[in-house]
């Protein structure tokens, strides 16, 4: 996800996508404990993406 499209949402949203990201990664982790995934990298994207969305968020407010 891009710093400008992440800019571009509204607080409400970006809160309601952290939680969905949240959720997916811990999803994908269980899944990786369980047996390995076929794209260990994605876990590293979500885990950044959540982190610019956080970012972003706290500058709004």
């Amino acid at each position: 996800m891009k710093i400008a499209d992440i800019k571009g949402m509204s607080a409400a949203e970006l809160a309601e996508k952290i939680a969905l990201q949240r959720s997916e990664l811990q999803r994908l982790e269980l899944q990786h404990v369980i047996s390995p995934i076929e794209n260990p990298m994605k876990i590293r994207q979500i885990r950044r993406d959540i982190a610019k969305m956080l970012t972003v968020l706290g500058q709004k407010q």
